[in-house]
């Protein structure tokens, strides 16, 4: 992956694209007037360095990843407005309430978590895609949604680089309140917004030892959220719970631990 910088505002930025090239070990490229196609052409990715965002370029035709609170925006309103979410009723999470993302992606889930959770709860997002990581912990931290309660929430937020079940593995017993899952649909969903992530995505499947290792991790539960005809609800028992104005649903799985 070659690491580079913005064209505006380049010196403000070159220190830290420069450090991260070397924490990763990737050739760091000066900007100067270079175009993302010629940087293209050398056959790798190419991560461009601004001041508030990073932004991730695998190939002229595709749009490039960056992280943006997506869906977490309208959700956070939401909650502030004292309604409810759906995530977090499945997850029964609550003030002072432990989670632990299996399957991050851009975050909105861990956002919206963290944001019910407040100040005394914990929330910790893997992702196996190193790319990915990076980029939404550094969004995490510096963008500004404009509500700060939000901005904190997003802050508080674990950003972890690993494979979810050697993260489980590592993990005591009933060391998280709720385990959720938010793998990609076995039914294939139509969304603009979840273009970009389908190049950069882990697609690593649920198996029996995942979900046995999720049971022994969830104090409480293990939250699932799928197309609402996966199969995946009934072979490993989770209640699903059924909405039918949405194409997903959430399914439950009480751990009693």
């Amino acid at each position: 992956m070659i690491i580079t910088t913005v064209m505006k505002n380049q010196k403000a930025v070159e220190g830290a694209a420069r450090e991260l090239a070397a924490q990763l070990n990737s050739p760091f490229l000066l900007r100067d007037r270079q175009s993302v196609s010629s940087m293209l052409q050398k056959g790798e990715p190419v991560l461009i360095m601004g001041v508030d965002r990073m932004e991730l370029f695998t190939d002229e035709q595709a749009s490039p990843f960056y992280f943006h609170p997506n869906s977490s925006m309208f959700r956070v309103k939401r909650l502030l407005a004292g309604q409810s979410d759906p995530f977090i009723a499945a997850a029964d999470l609550k003030e002072g309430s432990s989670l632990l993302d299996c399957t991050m992606g851009l975050a909105s889930d861990s956002i919206t978590a963290a944001f019910a959770a407040g100040e005394g709860g914990k929330v910790t997002a893997i992702e196996g895609s190193r790319e990915m990581a990076l980029i939404v912990k550094h969004g995490l931290k510096k963008w500004d949604t404009g509500i700060d309660a939000m901005n904190r929430a997003m802050a508080r937020v674990e950003v972890q680089h690993a494979d979810h079940l050697t993260y489980l593995k590592s993990c005591g017993d009933a060391s998280f309140d709720t385990v959720y899952f938010d793998p990609m649909f076995e039914e294939a969903v139509s969304s603009e917004g979840i273009e970009p992530l389908k190049k950069l995505a882990v697609y690593s499947g649920l198996t029996d030892e995942v979900i046995a290792e999720a049971r022994r991790v969830a104090k409480g539960r293990v939250v699932l959220k799928d197309h609402w005809k996966s199969s995946r609800f009934d072979r490993w028992g989770f209640q699903q719970i059924k909405r039918r104005s949405s194409s997903f649903h959430y399914g439950v799985l009480e751990t009693g631990n």
